[in-house]
């Protein structure tokens, strides 16, 4: 027998971006189910990778302010990529990490209830990406809406209508 929760009523979604041609276009379905579930919390995450964090630690001494230089640029991205199509009433918020990506965003889910996670599978690293996008669908604890490259080419190129 099936519950009776409503499936898809989603409150929390969060949306994962590496700030690629695939996230934005994962953006644009996570915004759509924002929009379908009124009174949602859409939270953007960026996780800048490990890797980058240990070579920043090394001149953490050198360079003053690296992590609020970092905030800056990744809050740029965000103001141009994504703000401008936030509508009103859409409940947007960002949050940024640092660690390994997937499991920084299976934390977070959990951490914030999330009842949707957004990703796309072909990022600027694909083969990381992916990995990241695989991970997080084998493991997390809600909903996740894997979105493939391919699905940006079907999305320019619609199939012809059938009669």
């Amino acid at each position: 027998m099936l519950p009776h929760a409503r499936y898809g009523h989603y409150r929390r979604i969060q949306f994962c971006t590496d700030f690629s041609e695939n996230a934005n276009l994962a953006f644009g379905l996570a915004l759509e189910a924002a929009e379908r579930n009124p009174g949602s919390v859409l939270t953007l995450l960026h996780v800048l990778p490990e890797p980058g964090a240990q070579f920043w630690k090394g001149y953490i001494y050198e360079i003053e302010d690296i992590d609020s230089q970092a905030r800056e640029a990744i809050d740029a991205e965000i103001e141009s990529q994504y703000l401008p199509h936030v509508p009103p009433g859409v409940d947007f918020r960002r949050v940024f990490r640092v660690g390994n990506p997937a499991q920084v965003i299976l934390d977070f889910a959990r951490e914030d209830a999330s009842d949707l996670i957004v990703v796309g599978r072909q990022g600027r690293g694909s083969v990381f990406f992916g990995n990241v996008a695989s991970r997080v669908a084998r493991y997390a604890e809600c909903p996740v809406l894997v979105v493939p490259m391919a699905f940006a080419q079907r999305f320019h190129n619609p199939p012809p209508a059938t009669s």
